[in-house]
């Protein structure tokens, strides 16, 4: 995957905000009032939507995130708030109206399907004053950004007057603009950087019905030449993206399951607007939108994607290279957090890999199948020489760690220096510690900080020492 690690690029986003609001539960019966499911809630949450949605997915993309936009003077505005505090997001561009209903959709989930949405919401064009105070406001601050993403839910925050002076005091800034469209009149947002309709969005923009590659190469580039934009898109759901900018070309999809494709489209917008602010191609900024898209419509729900996630997810795709899977111990740390966070069980074992073989790799299988991620802590070759005499490692600590990283048993490898890798273990965290069966009786390090310890056997007669002692007498 391309190198977006540690950047953390300023973007603003502009838009309709709103809070997604879940109660989860199961349904057993039918209600004796009228035939519709009884739904038996078990658990409400509730997340930022909308634009609000592009934010968390820029956040836990690493982003520093601004926002402009127009709330109500109620009840929900006040949650809506509290939600952006809690992602470390300023509110201090946030204008209030005070006749205005702050969006909020609740869903009823049950059985891991929507079954009813009800929503409260003005959905009025802003006053002539809030759209003046968002003007004056980007045309302050517009500097301060890498690039600028405009998310329209057609709420009214983001009138036609307002969007072109958005657009033209843009251009005067040299900044993009990228825009996830709503409505039938794409001419409010000429001068974007880009749009990001769906096909059928596309459709009804254009009046051309999109069913083949040459009516969606007719209607992407009507949208290019009509908004002015320097790169036009089409998602195309389950198919990827299309680009046109001076070529026609489409990049698959990257997505293996499909359990709901809500706020699918922020991911996009939000991925794209990320990785483009980090300085890669069109084409590249494409392919991570592709793969950022691929985790959440996976999961259930207004959901985000963690270049942690999109890296993993890459390697179950097999498009990921070895080294993207050998970690610092500073990395594999926080990554830890992160997939304990997720309710991942970390398997833990560790050793020197001196010269690689069958024994090896079905005792690493072994190890993963108690666990989700296999994190394989390997000794420097300092600490090797320590362990082993000083003729020892036979292969460097980067050419093993390469190697034992393209198995696909193992997630992740970290290195590391000292003689055991007790403080690493701290660090890490896992669930369970894997060691081999001539740990019998004996103390283990580190069995005192995970759960549970597994011994396993080795395969009998396999071992680096043998492979060396035989390649030493020439047999």
């Amino acid at each position: 995957m391309i190198e977006l690690k540690n950047k953390s690029p300023n973007i603003l986003v502009i838009g309709d905000l709103m809070i997604d609001q879940y109660f989860w539960g199961k349904s057993e019966r039918i209600s004796p009032e009228a035939p519709v499911q009884v739904i038996n809630v078990s658990e409400e949450s509730m997340v930022l939507g909308g634009a609000g949605n592009v934010i968390n997915n820029l956040k836990v993309l690493g982003t520093n995130v601004d926002v402009i936009s127009v709330i109500g003077n109620d009840e929900n505005a006040i949650k809506l708030k509290d939600l952006l505090i809690a992602i470390n997001v300023d509110i201090k561009y946030l204008i209030t109206e005070d006749n205005r209903i702050t969006s909020k959709k609740s869903r009823v989930i049950a059985s891991q399907q929507q079954v009813v949405r009800y929503d409260r919401e003005s959905t009025d064009e802003i006053t002539a004053l809030s759209q003046k105070l968002i003007l004056e406001t980007f045309k302050k601050i517009i500097n301060n950004y890498d690039i600028v993403l405009i998310s329209d839910y057609g709420k009214g925050i983001l009138s036609t007057k307002l969007t072109q002076s958005i657009m033209n005091v843009s251009i005067q800034n040299n900044k993009k603009v990228l825009v996830d469209p709503k409505g039938l009149d794409y001419s409010k947002y000429k001068g974007a950087y880009l749009l990001t309709p769906n096909i059928k969005e596309a459709s009804d923009a254009t009046n051309i019905n999109i069913i083949d590659d040459e009516t969606l190469l007719k209607a992407i580039s009507q949208l290019k030449s009509s908004c002015e934009l320097e790169v036009s898109l089409v998602t195309l759901s389950e198919k990827g993206i299309a680009i046109y900018d001076h070529d026609f070309r489409i990049h698959p999809t990257a997505s293996k399951e499909v359990y709901d494709v809500t706020g699918a489209g922020d991911t996009v917008l939000a991925s794209l607007g990320f990785s483009l602010a980090c300085g890669v191609s069109i084409d590249q900024a494409v392919k991570f939108a592709n793969l950022a898209a691929g985790v959440v419509v996976g999961k259930i729900g207004s959901a985000t994607s963690s270049l942690n996630e999109i890296i993993e997810y890459e390697s179950s795709l097999k498009k990921s290279s070895s080294d993207v899977h050998i970690k610092t111990v500073e990395e594999i740390t926080h990554l830890s957090k992160e997939l304990i966070s997720r309710g991942k069980n970390i398997v833990f074992t560790n050793g020197c890999f001196d010269l690689l073989h069958a024994g090896h790799v079905k005792y690493l299988e072994i190890a993963k199948n108690y666990g989700d991620v296999l994190i394989l802590g390997l000794n420097s070759d300092r600490s090797v020489s320590s362990l082993k005499g000083p003729n020892r490692p036979i292969n460097s600590e980067m050419d093993r760690a390469y190697i034992l990283a393209a198995l696909e048993v193992v997630d992740y490898v970290v290195i590391f220096d000292e003689d055991t890798p007790y403080n690493l273990i701290k660090k890490i965290k896992p669930k369970t510690l894997i060691k081999g069966s001539d740990y019998e009786g004996k103390e283990v390090v580190g069995q005192d900080i995970v759960d549970e310890l597994i011994l396993v056997e080795f395969t009998k007669g396999k071992s680096s020492s043998k492979t060396i002692q035989k390649i030493k007498k020439g047999h």
